[in-house]
């Protein structure tokens, strides 16, 4: 009997449900009920109009450049191009992410697909779709000349390059997208890396011509013409273009406009530090702080509306690479730590590798500024008030009841910076900063062109260009018969530590694979490295969404 009646009442709703239907569809035909007059709408067409429409896109494109930071966390964007390498692991045991690299990455990791989709869905969509909309006829009138509109391309071809060479980088060959779709497309193919960086170069020979060589304070972080000469010698170097590499970086090096600095500067620069030290200072990253080193900055706005990145906190660096202090116990198993501004909120996801913190330094461990402790904090300190041993150091005999993995190591300072308003200090909360992040500096110029002089055999060149960075780190000099790849990359470590996205750097030099096995310090990463991971896998739902044609996968996944 309960069935029938509720049977009976769907029956009798969807009778009258029926009747209003078509009373509904009879209106709407009548008085034109149901056409919609929007009062506004958003689409390229709208925006990409104007100039100022222009620089919305642009912002947005940044915006999206940025998240290669910010996007998806620490477990699964930035970070998995540190873990993993030479000169950084795994501080956090729960954190899986290269340790053992066959079950960690295939197909279907999680930031193997999203990186891909990064670069495919944010990064080439919006680049690719200021550029054709710059092109099209019915925008020619909005452009003073013909040099305004192809600065505004030249910024979105840059980033079109970064991205095509940052593909190239981890997954090899890929396909190069130079176009808009509107629709489905299913038959995509492979380009080899060859092509991916022919690409990349012919982008940022445009860019290198049209990009001014300079921008104003309110614009800082804007692309500019250095920005495309440096990466466009970093591409060279992968073409295997040696001397259009040292052309490249020469223009930006003799350019007049930039030089290492060696002198203290900046914001603190009355407060203990260094040179080196004041180039990370919160503040001090861009040229108006008197940086006249750095090239290309993410900007991290604090206090501002989309500021901070997608995850509304700022830059990750602090927490990710910072240990686990707050849970370090004194010698008498009670909290001997506590959180403080000063060291934010770590949580050992990301730790250096005992190659980075002992080994690239034992020939100048009381020289080389890079390693002072304005540099590299190797001292802690109790700082809980109810412990009884705060204010004392923590000892390398309490060692044995810590976990130096995660919860204390030597910690570099780079990445200490003020404290985001959403970062917070609490034992919840992410503990960002708003430190903006350097993306490339001078000092990466001279050592890409020290590499390109390696790699054409001229070692005293090369030599030269290596001891300029080292001469600013009080660093003795290289002799020309030491300069070699690892060397560089050696050097690379000592001076672009969490700059630098290693595993790239490792993955476009062939260097990955070999450098891991013999200077990871997590037994597991070593012994499950294979040749095979010199690049990602494809990610398996792009195989599968491109069902006209096969999208090759890399071999051995």
């Amino acid at each position: 009997m309960k069935l029938f009646r509720q049977s009976s009442l769907t029956y009798w709703f969807g009778r009258k449900q029926l009747w209003i239907v078509l009373l509904l569809a009879f209106t709407a035909c009548k008085d034109n009920f149901l056409t919609e007059k929007p009062l506004a709408s958003l689409s390229s067409d709208n925006v990409l109009n104007s100039k100022s429409g222009f620089e919305n896109y642009i912002t947005a494109l940044h915006n999206a450049a940025r998240e290669e930071l910010t996007k998806f966390d620490y477990l699964t964007w930035y970070m998995n191009l540190q873990i993993g390498t030479d000169i950084a692991c795994n501080g956090e045991n729960a954190t899986p992410n290269f340790r053992n690299w066959n079950t960690f990455l295939t197909p279907v990791t999680a930031c193997v697909e999203r990186y891909w989709d990064w670069a495919y869905a944010d990064m080439l969509v919006r680049a690719n779709t200021i550029i054709l909309y710059a092109e099209k006829p019915e925008t020619q009138t909005i452009w003073a000349n013909e040099a305004e509109k192809n600065a505004v391309i030249a910024e979105a071809r840059f980033f079109r390059a970064y991205t095509h060479n940052f593909l190239a980088n981890l997954y090899g060959g890929v396909p190069v997208i130079t176009s808009v779709y509107t629709g489905p497309k299913t038959d995509f193919i492979r380009n080899t890396r060859q092509e991916v960086y022919e690409s990349a170069k012919a982008d940022l020979e445009f860019a290198s011509q049209w990009l001014p060589a300079s921008v104003e304070k309110a614009k800082e972080g804007r692309i500019v013409k250095a920005a495309a000469d440096h990466l466009l010698t970093e591409v060279y170097i992968s073409l295997g273009q040696h001397d259009k590499a040292i052309e490249s970086a020469s223009r930006v090096i003799n350019s007049g406009l930039y030089k290492l600095m060696t002198t203290r500067f900046g914001n603190q620069k009355d407060k203990p530090g260094d040179v080196y030290s004041d180039l990370f200072k919160t503040g001090n990253q861009n040229r108006s702080s008197g940086n006249q080193e750095t090239i290309y900055v993410w900007q991290f706005e604090d206090v501002t509306p989309g500021g901070n990145g997608s995850n509304a906190g700022g830059n990750p660096s602090l927490r990710n690479w910072s240990p686990f202090y707050v849970n370090v116990r004194d010698p008498d198993g009670k909290p001997g730590m506590v959180v403080v501004d000063s060291l934010g909120r770590g949580v050992g996801i990301v730790r250096p590798t005992t190659y980075f913190l002992y080994n690239l330094w034992k020939d100048n461990w009381d020289n080389d500024i890079r390693n002072s402790p304005h540099n590299i904090r190797r001292t802690y300190i109790y700082n809980n008030p109810a412990s009884a041993w705060f204010g004392k150091v923590v000892e390398k005999a309490h060692y044995a009841k810590l976990d130096t993995f995660q919860l204390i190591y030597p910690t570099l300072r780079k990445i200490e910076g003020n404290i985001s308003w959403l970062g917070g200090t609490s034992l919840f909360s992410k503990g960002f900063t708003s430190s903006d992040f350097i993306v490339y500096r001078l000092a990466e110029t001279y050592l890409l062109r020290a590499e390109a002089y390696m790699r054409k055999g001229e070692l005293q060149k090369a030599a030269d260009d290596i001891n300029v960075v080292r001469a600013r780190a009080n660093a003795k000099p290289v002799l020309a018969s030491n300069v070699t790849l690892d060397y560089i990359l050696d050097e690379r470590a000592r001076e672009l530590i969490t700059e630098e996205p290693r595993h790239r750097t490792l993955v476009r030099t062939g260097k990955l694979v070999e450098r891991v096995r013999k200077y990871n310090m997590r037994d597991d990463a070593r012994a499950t490295i294979q040749d095979k991971h010199a690049f990602w896998p494809i990610p398996q739902k792009a195989i599968d969404a491109n069902f006209s044609t096969k999208l090759e996968q890399n071999p051995g996944y």
